[in-house]
């Protein structure tokens, strides 16, 4: 768990730089991210996403309509985890999006939708309220999602998420350079390097999250291996140690 821990406080230093210091008063907004223009590029040959799909070790085969269901995430591996309560599988509860859908059933999710795995069930909870009283802002779907679920889904989610392992290898690997590939926002707010344009860029006080390997991560395969590079301007784990030191 320390492990994710030092990733999230890197993530928020970099974020203070992005930012520079915090607005005073109670205006918040500068903490959220607003809505992001996605391309309808595919990264890759979408040849390669017909027909039954599946993954190593699994016995399970979906469609790539299947997997991109919100309201019934994949659940590529249930022996691996306690039953999950009804929300986490079911968007029928609450408008459509099942929990596991975008934070997959292993609850590290990827960049777009945040890592709930191994969350306290109080932070959890709190978490939900602030959405849904608009203290905390989600442009895309977490407002919208914690105002249609009921207090007893959260917190069967809460307790469920909270129960989940992390796995024996990093979900997300930490690479420091001051170049990157040039990158955009793809299918499932994924971003991806670009296959039109070879070029690098500077990265600037940008994280950069990549697919480890990209036809993985959109089967939402949970296990090790089909997480996400960070790439991170040289010197961001030095300044992220010291800071979580001071």
């Amino acid at each position: 768990m320390k492990g994710w821990i030092g990733v999230l406080i890197l993530a928020l230093f970099l974020v203070a730089v992005m930012t520079g210091q915090a607005p005073a008063g109670k205006d918040l907004g500068w903490a959220f991210p607003t809505a992001a223009m996605v391309v309808n590029k595919p990264p890759m040959p979408e040849k390669e996403f017909e027909g039954q799909l599946t993954i190593p070790g699994t016995g399970k085969s979906f469609t790539m309509s299947q997997l991109e269901d919100l309201n019934a995430p994949p659940d590529w591996f249930p022996a691996e985890h306690a039953s999950a309560p009804r929300v986490v599988t079911d968007g029928g509860v609450n408008k459509g999006f099942a929990c596991g859908s975008c934070h997959l059933m292993n609850g590290l999710g990827h960049p777009e939708s945040g890592d709930i795995q191994g969350l306290t069930p109080e932070y959890f909870i709190q978490t939900m309220k602030d959405f849904k009283s608009g203290k905390r802002k989600d442009p895309i779907r977490m407002t919208a999602i914690a105002q249609a679920t009921s207090d007893e889904d959260v917190a069967a989610a809460a307790e469920w998420f909270a129960k989940l392992k992390p796995p024996p290898t990093p979900w997300i690997k930490v690479i420091e350079q001051n170049t990157v590939p040039k990158t955009y926002l793809g299918q499932g707010r994924m971003r991806f390097i670009d296959p039109d344009n070879k070029s690098t860029e500077p990265i600037g006080n940008r994280i950069i999250m990549l697919p480890m390997d990209i036809k993985t991560a959109r089967l939402r395969d949970p296990r090790p291996g089909a997480g996400f590079n960070a790439f991170v301007p040289v010197g961001s784990v030095a300044k992220g140690k010291a800071l979580a030191e001071t």
